[in-house]
């Protein structure tokens, strides 16, 4: 959707949630010497300034990133994550968070690969002129839930599908869907990973099912989800309470990275009493 811009949201709870699970699957594929790609279907501009117009309209950033930054009790996983964010701060203040592509080129060496794909132009010129002219890393200005073909399964047969639309528009739904699906057709043993907002919406609430029924049927390696729940719905029942992030085929180390670090998230960032999360597992096709 091109009204959507994720700088308003930058380095929010659901952001942490993400980067702390791609981080983890990055440094999981980057334990073997053979390359491997990313392909990221909503990119975005790659990284954000905290210091921006979007960023401190709304400050979501001060009940993410923002709470991680001075603590020294973080458990591995997120100061993993925090520690990558750090390198983007060399000051020693946080002004910027890194984005998905941004995280990703930090991890990638040099035989692995970045399949990049934004619509928003501003955001696109923005990505482009951070990774312009990097080997192995492409950039494109066009729907990325249209690329798996051409991008799926990597020649070297090792790769990542990250999946993260707005959901502004309802039939965000049906399409992450059906790219779980066509991706696990042409890779059935590729690990793609799933950002989602908990929302009180009838399409929400059922996606994730609607997941877990795709990877069971058809990922090799079965599927995992880790969610947070962190706040309550507004009065109308609008408002994100959460989000949660649903990976088919994951990486055998992800379980024990997760585990410790998202009861450990919910008390950190609940912004309500009775914060939890939440983490589930199937076995798949195999």
């Amino acid at each position: 959707m091109l009204a959507y811009r994720h700088a308003f949201h930058a380095g929010n709870h659901a952001d942490v949630l993400k980067h702390v699970v791609l981080v983890a699957v990055l440094r999981h594929m980057n334990l073997k010497d053979k390359g491997w790609r990313l392909v990221d279907t909503h990119a975005g501009a790659g990284g954000y300034s905290l210091r921006s117009d979007y960023a401190r309209s709304r400050a979501e950033w001060e009940d993410g990133v923002g709470r991680l930054w001075a603590r020294a009790d973080l458990p591995p996983a997120v100061a993993d994550y925090m520690a990558l964010v750090r390198a983007f701060n060399t000051d020693g203040q946080l002004v910027q968070v890194p984005g998905s592509p941004a995280l990703a080129q930090t991890l990638r060496r040099a035989q692995d690969q970045l399949r990049l794909y934004e619509l928003h132009p501003t955001d696109y010129r923005i990505l482009a002129s951070y990774v312009d002219d990097t080997p192995g890393v492409e950039t494109k200005m066009s729907d990325g839930f249209e690329a798996l073909r051409s991008t799926l399964p990597p020649p070297t047969r090792r790769g990542v599908l990250l999946i993260d639309p707005s959901y502004e528009i309802k039939t965000d739904y049906g399409r992450v869907v059906a790219a779980l699906r066509e991706a696990l057709e042409r890779f059935a043993d590729g690990t793609v990973v799933i950002w989602m907002p908990q929302l009180q919406l009838l399409e929400a609430v059922k996606l994730p099912q609607r997941l877990q029924a795709v990877a069971d049927a058809q990922a090799k390696r079965g599927w995992l989800l880790a969610g947070l729940t962190l706040a309550r719905a507004d009065a109308r029942g609008f408002g994100m309470l959460g989000s949660s992030v649903f990976v088919a085929n994951p990486p055998h180390t992800l379980q024990a990275t997760l585990k410790p670090a998202l009861p450990w998230l919910a008390q950190v960032l609940a912004q309500v009493e009775g914060a939890t999360h939440q983490f589930k597992q199937g076995r798949g096709a195999a």
